[in-house]
């Protein structure tokens, strides 16, 4: 049972006629007890009027998965199977993260029919959000009181990565066909990969001749120089590359407005999204002390949908990450010769040792990139000196940049390629990075 503020404000009219009661002699006493005994009257009339909430019956429908930030529809088809119509507020129980745009809901339900209580959801964080039941507040026809009660509906709502990168994806697209030749804008320089042999013209290296084929295509009469052939190369495929995702503490902290781990997704993604398209083969392992996420043997369309499938449920671990599993993890994967894109914070040398000293092993052996996400207002931090509080966060941040620089040379010195850039930008270096590899004949 559910007292309104109808009911409260009922009572309160209680006033008048004891006032008015007092002035004919009355005891006040008296007529405050009966008005208030008339009031509980009328409650438990209207109550037992209302109709029952646990007469409904609740079907749920809708949006089932969605990506970070996008509305998604949650829908409950509510019916009657009672006597008597219920008028109710109904709140649909989704954790606060899920983005419920209204919390209560107003709906009458006539006796034998049915109602849709349609809610929107614009979720704040990725994974699994739920809604385990549905609370009903069955109102009686004057208003003043409810029946109550809590039915167990289950609905859930699987939030993805947004991949709001995919946007720089089409120009990065653009690039790799160049790479490929397979525009009219053709690229000089050349892969590692043979493709094809061409007669020789102005302007080609030396150095591409084949001079094999050249002989065969000589004939008796032929001038020396005549039919040169060459050969044509293009960008390596069907090359692997494995991305490994730092979950560990230091995936938690927040640059800008996410976390660090939400951007080395997106990173992820983007570059999963040109390697595919390139012909490699990626394969995605997200680590801290255990695997949390992997994702193998997948190509296309299937390799991204897996990945935001396994990345949705992932949340930073607080603790230590064991550098020492990763080449054993990589191992496992692939015993050839890969690109190995490492998405951690190298930022701060004694968080970056492990790293580093877990590094030679996989250098030995694969091309390493080591990516991180670099703090804005860092940079904006150390120009701003007007006061004594922003010399103090000006010197810290100059001393934050010159960690960020020492562990970026430690990197090198172990053979490992290292990028840092700010949320936004890192995604799109990345790429970029994977597609200079690529024209170097370096992967």
């Amino acid at each position: 049972m559910v007292i309104s503020g109808v009911f409260v404000i009922l009572l309160g009219f209680g006033v008048i006629p004891v006032i008015l009661g007092g002035e004919a002699g009355l005891s006040p006493g008296l007529i405050l007890l009966a008005w208030i005994l008339l009031c509980l009257a009328l409650l438990a009339l209207d109550i037992a009027l209302a109709g029952s909430p646990r007469a409904l019956r609740l079907v749920r429908s809708g949006t089932e998965r969605t990506r970070l930030g996008v509305p998604a529809e949650a829908r409950v088809y509510l019916t009657n199977t009672g006597s008597r119509r219920v008028s109710a507020i109904i709140r649909d129980a989704w954790q606060p993260s899920a983005g419920a745009q209204s919390s209560r809901s107003r709906l009458d339900i006539p006796a034998g029919e049915r109602r849709l209580l349609s809610t929107i959801l614009v979720p704040t964080r990725r994974g699994e959000r739920r809604s385990e039941s549905l609370t009903v507040r069955s109102l009686g026809p004057l208003r003043l009181g409810a029946r109550q009660a809590t039915l167990l509906s289950r609905g859930t709502l699987r939030v993805l990565p947004p991949f709001n990168s995919r946007k720089h994806l089409p120009s990065r697209l653009a690039r790799l066909r160049e790479l490929d030749g397979a525009t009219s804008l053709m690229v000089r320089g050349q892969g590692t990969e043979f493709d094809s042999l061409r007669d020789y013209v102005r302007g080609d290296d030396v150095r591409s001749i084949d001079w094999r084929a050249s002989a065969r295509r000589q004939g008796p009469q032929a001038n020396s120089g005549e039919h040169l052939v060459v050969r044509t190369w293009r960008p390596e495929r069907d090359r692997r590359v494995i991305i490994v995702i730092d979950t560990g503490r230091t995936s938690a902290a927040r640059v800008g407005d996410e976390p660090r781990l939400d951007t080395a997704f997106e990173s992820a993604l983007l570059l999963a999204a040109l390697a595919t398209r390139a012909g490699d083969r990626v394969d995605l392992i997200c680590f801290d002390r255990r695997v949390r996420g992997r994702v193998q043997g997948a190509t296309g369309a299937d390799l991204l949908a897996k990945m935001v499938d396994t990345m949705a449920d992932i949340e930073p671990e607080i603790l230590e990450t064991d550098w020492t599993e990763i080449p054993a993890q990589v191992r496992a994967v692939t015993t050839q010769r890969s690109l190995v894109v490492i998405l951690t914070a190298a930022d701060s040398p004694g968080s970056s040792a492990g790293l580093i000293a877990a590094l030679p092993e996989l250098t030995e052996r694969h091309l390493v990139v080591v990516a991180s996400v670099s703090d804005p207002e860092a940079l904006e931090a150390r120009t701003l000196r007007e006061d004594r509080e922003q010399v103090y966060e000006a010197a810290a941040a100059e001393r934050a940049l010159v960690d960020a620089s020492r562990v970026s040379a430690a990197l090198r010195q172990v053979r490992a390629d290292a990028i840092s850039a700010s949320p936004e930008a890192l995604p799109p270096l990345l790429a970029d990075h994977y597609l200079a590899l690529k024209a170097a004949g370096r992967l």
